[in-house]
């Protein structure tokens, strides 16, 4: 079998996995204030050119997201967001369950776009119920998006800019950031990024790590006890080395940023064969995700060989299937692909 069912179904990065044998034997302080988390947020700051920003290491994109929007939300407030949005179909209610609703407007091609964003918020302050309702108090965005697709500086710009004029952060989720930032479709930088939202976070288990992401509050604007609403949260590790180590590696000589250009360039070479054996590409993404419109019929036939996700149906006869590359997909593995779809094409 091969899989490209996600970008986490192996392990981690060898050089992340060298680094945690070497400091093994160190005796460190816990809870992320040992040396290595230290030196791996400083990076952090560094890469996002915001030497004031507060930087955090919580444990997964779940735990993170949760964490972060009920922190920032009172409790009349929910959290605007696409209706394909993670929090929002993927996440078991993660935010709900905090007490904070989510508030979806529709999606275009995975994107929320300004001019729903300003109405949604418009028709707020304008409504005269308004006190009755669940107020917006926040925007949340992922780049790339749930679909792999990207958001340009200037929509990123004018989504932040429409959130400053009506007084809530912007928070992108960042959990495959790393595909984003490095995508040849991408003019979105990282301190671009840092400079252009309230709160975002550096995924790592989608990019080489065995776990953990970085939670940045680029302006030093984190909110107050975060760290103790992280613990609350279940979101702390006791042993925050585990993950320090893993990000100081990422953060060291661009090897974060490689990972993400090697899957990328894999995830090309993906789309290139599967539309030359046949399949219909579902969208344009530039990332590491890649979706098809797959037969029905092909799709049992190609699982017995090949570890992939069915999306969603796409009509009656078709349904769209998602393939995703990580620093793992090697050449060989797609040769393989690419001999099965003839194989199973030429039947």
């Amino acid at each position: 079998m091969i899989y490209f069912d996600t970008d986490y179904n192996n392990g981690l990065h060898p050089q992340l996995l060298e680094r945690l044998a070497e400091t093994n034997d160190r005796r460190t302080i816990g809870y992320g204030f040992d040396e290595f988390t230290i030196s791996a947020k400083e990076k952090i700051r560094q890469a996002c050119q915001c030497p004031e920003a507060d930087v955090f290491l919580l444990v997964g994109g779940t735990q993170t997201n949760s964490t972060v929007i009920s922190a920032l939300l009172h409790p009349v407030e929910g959290v605007v967001c696409a209706d394909t949005g993670h929090i929002n179909v993927h996440e078991a209610g993660a935010v709900e369950y905090t007490g904070h609703k989510v508030i979806a407007l529709p999606n275009h091609d995975g994107k929320v776009v300004v001019e729903d964003l300003v109405k949604c918020l418009d028709d707020f302050d304008a409504d005269p119920t308004a006190d009755h309702c669940v107020r917006p108090g926040m925007v949340y965005i992922s780049f790339p998006t749930e679909v792999g697709t990207l958001y340009s500086a200037r929509e990123l710009s004018s989504i932040y800019h429409t959130c400053q004029r009506h007084r809530i952060p912007l928070f992108v989720d960042g959990a495959r950031l790393g595909y984003g930032l490095t995508s040849e479709a991408s003019d979105v930088s990282l301190p671009f990024l840092a400079n252009h939202c309230d709160v975002f976070y550096i995924g790592g288990t989608k990019v080489g790590a065995l776990c953990g992401e970085a939670v940045v509050f680029p302006h030093g604007n984190a909110p107050r006890h975060f760290f103790s609403i992280v613990k609350q949260h279940g979101a702390l590790l006791a042993k925050g080395r585990l993950v320090g180590v893993q990000f100081d590696a990422l953060f060291t000589d661009n090897l974060y940023f490689r990972i993400a250009e090697h899957a990328n360039k894999q995830a090309r070479r993906l789309r290139s064969l599967m539309v030359g054996n046949g399949l219909e590409a579902y969208n344009d993404s530039p990332t590491n995700q890649q979706f098809f419109i797959i037969p029905n019929e092909r799709i049992s036939e190609l699982q017995h060989e090949v570890v992939f996700e069915t999306w969603g149906p796409y009509d009656p006869a078709h349904t769209v299937c998602r393939f995703v590359t990580s620093w793992a997909t090697t050449d060989d593995e797609l040769e393989e692909l690419s001999a099965i779809l003839q194989r199973k094409r030429s039947h």
